[in-house]
């Protein structure tokens, strides 16, 4: 990748969005201030330990900072100006966690706006990272010029980030696309700076307000397609065919595509759930009933439970039973526990009477912080041990490798609910599982 001649950077927020954002923007030859206001996560960043885990990541980190382009800050004053480099670009990657009725939590934003707007000293390109609902950042320009008493110039500009958890780094610096929305052509200038080194990638200029909305409207239709694959996947169930095929056969229409067409239980994560409630709120309140949005969600609420349900057909009285769980991350390659189905599954087969033994490779200690009442396993063996069911929740590739015969051993029944197909039907029933996966026979 050829490096761009370089520009200053401020980073506001150290989150999965704004580290990795940060990190890659340093490895494209830009000169990068990390900031965030936990003083605690700086102080790891500044010893090279990474507060999330992304493959890849602490490596990029440790390259950069080496190299001299990456720096951490707890203050965005000094990320603003830091050892004689004044930011010409501030990035705002904060949350926005949604609130209960379904809209996002711009409060961070606005905070982070007003401390923008205190410590500029020259022309500053403000660049919304985060995912926000459109006319965002009409307020933050608002907020900004409400608390710019020097009237410095600026631009706020709108640069949706589309990032998989797992593979971030290779989608930041090997993009589909990279948008930005900008109100100036100065702006623009100075964003097209910035991904100098990712010309060969397409670009699409829009105004503000248009940039903004693609995100929340790209992540919809994902849900939409996951959602609508599950919903298959129930029919494949009742009248013996098999969702794999269906999927296969769908996907090889170019209009649709294999893309998001695994059948599974339900997707989580923190953009997917947010996004989709965010952009129903949003149409709500603009006029619109957005009603698909709304029952994109229900059926992956709904999906959730189909493996609560399998285990109850299998086990009777769930009373004192042990149920294994394969994963608890919502995604394999990630830690990120928010809104992962696991969650939600435990808590009801709990409730059900069961007791749940848990392991995953990489968010145990995250999941310690939200799941109550489970037994955490130092590994995969250790938590089938005395099972009389597993759930194979997150694919993660090393439960795809387990040794059967030795599982077979520990557990008290060879009952495998298999909630992402991960398996192959005729070899686990072959070797002595009763096996149920989704959509399939």
């Amino acid at each position: 990748m050829k490096k761009n001649t370089g520009i200053n950077l401020c980073m506001i927020g150290t989150g999965y969005v704004g580290l990795v954002s940060g990190a890659c923007l340093a490895e494209m030859g830009n000169r990068v201030v990390c900031v965030d206001n936990n003083l605690e996560k700086i102080k790891m960043l500044q010893k090279g330990k990474m507060p999330i885990y992304e493959e890849g990541l602490e490596e990029l980190v440790d390259k950069n900072v080496k190299s001299g382009r990456l720096f951490f800050a707890s203050s965005i004053k000094e990320g603003m100006m830091h050892k004689g480099h004044r930011a010409e670009a501030v990035f705002i990657a904060v949350g926005t966690p949604p609130r209960e009725d379904g809209s996002a939590d711009l409060s961070a934003i606005e905070k982070v706006s007003r401390e923008i707007a205190e410590n500029m000293t020259d022309y500053t390109v403000i660049v919304e990272k985060s995912t926000v609902p459109v006319e965002t950042c009409l307020w933050i320009e608002k907020t900004v010029t409400r608390h710019n008493k020097k009237n410095i110039p600026f631009d706020v500009c709108s640069n949706p980030e589309f990032l998989r958890e797992g593979v971030a780094i290779e989608d930041f610096l090997n993009p589909d696309r990279i948008v930005i929305g900008v109100p100036s052509k100065k702006a623009e200038f100075v964003l097209k700076k910035v991904y100098s080194a990712l010309s060969k990638y397409p670009m699409l200029v829009t105004d503000v307000k248009s940039a903004e909305l693609i995100k929340h409207a790209s992540n919809s239709f994902l849900s939409t397609k996951i959602s609508f694959i599950n919903a298959v996947a129930n029919i494949c169930e009742r009248t013996g065919a098999n969702v794999e095929d269906v999927a296969r056969g769908m996907g090889l229409d170019k209009r649709i595509g294999p893309s998001f067409l695994k059948a599974g239980i339900g997707f989580g994560g923190f953009c997917f759930p947010k996004d989709l409630e965010a952009f129903y709120w949003l149409a709500k309140q603009k006029g619109y009933n957005f009603e698909l949005l709304k029952n994109v969600k229900e059926i992956n609420e709904t999906q959730k439970m189909w493996i609560v349900e399998k285990v109850q057909q299998e086990m009777w009285n769930m009373e004192g039973k042990t149920v294994a769980f394969l994963g608890l991350a919502f995604k394999p390659l990630t830690d990120d526990m928010r809104f992962a189905p696991s969650t939600d599954i435990a808590k009801e087969l709990i409730k059900r009477g069961a007791r749940i033994r848990a392991y995953d490779p990489v968010s145990m200690e995250n999941a310690k912080k939200s799941m109550k009442g489970i037994y955490f396993a130092k590994d995969a063996y250790d938590c089938v041990k005395g099972a009389d069911c597993i759930c194979l929740i997150t694919e993660w590739k090393e439960f795809a490798e387990l040794n059967f015969s030795r599982v077979l051993k520990l557990v008290n029944h060879p009952i495998m609910i298999d909630g992402r197909n991960l398996y192959d039907p005729d070899k686990m029933r072959t070797m002595g599982f009763t096996y149920i996966s989704v959509g399939r026979k």
